[in-house]
């Protein structure tokens, strides 16, 4: 095992550990109520290395998965396998999210009700979507050799990234994403070429 190795496993349970420490204290009470020195305790580490790991404050705690989910999105369209559509990819890869989210952490609902009241949370968890919209919609445009403001490819983006919402809540979510993405794709697949 390499140094670098080591010291990358260490800094990624150390980054773990605060997020960990953040999201329980902010569950037990209220984003608000809790201060960054407080989660470093918690986590049994110096507000600089905070800080270090996460420069984005507290916000960035809650959404720790941020660049990871961003990374997905764009591997769901590139990796596709061949015959696979680009709504097929992404309902995947949404759906397997959502499971492994609920699945992972019985206070899931809690966690998203927390994004929801918090202001704060809700304009950081805002602008990480917009962004990951961007990004994806520039994937799907590469994918099919337009321009990155083609408005099919941020159609398709935005509808995709906007069906885990409408689906949040329902006592049906599966089926209910399986419908969403049954419709983008058959508006995807008529005005688009299949994909080698």
């Amino acid at each position: 095992m390499t140094e670098t190795g080591r010291r990358e496993r260490k800094k990624a349970a150390t980054r773990q550990a605060l997020a960990d420490a953040a999201i329980e204290l902010f569950l037990d009470r209220g984003y608000d109520a809790v201060g960054v020195r407080e989660i470093a305790d918690a986590a049994d580490v110096s507000t600089t290395t905070l800080f270090k790991h996460f420069p984005g404050g507290k916000e960035a705690l809650v959404f720790d998965q941020d660049a990871d989910r961003e990374a997905a999105l764009v591997a769901a369209v590139r990796e596709r396998p061949a015959g696979r559509s680009i709504p097929e990819a992404l309902r995947q890869l949404l759906r397997d999210e959502r499971s492994r989210q609920a699945r992972a952490d019985p206070r899931f609902a809690d966690f998203l009700r927390l994004i929801e009241t918090t202001p704060a949370l809700r304009e950081h968890s805002r602008r990480m979507s917009l962004r990951h919209e961007t990004t994806l919609a520039a994937a799907i445009a590469d994918d099919r050799g337009l321009p990155h403001d083609d408005p099919s490819c941020q159609a398709l983006a935005h509808f995709a990234l906007e069906a885990v919402t409408l689906v949040h809540g329902r006592p049906d979510p599966e089926p209910a994403l399986d419908q969403i993405f049954a419709l983008l794709d058959n508006g995807w697949s008529g005005t688009q070429p299949t994909h080698p």
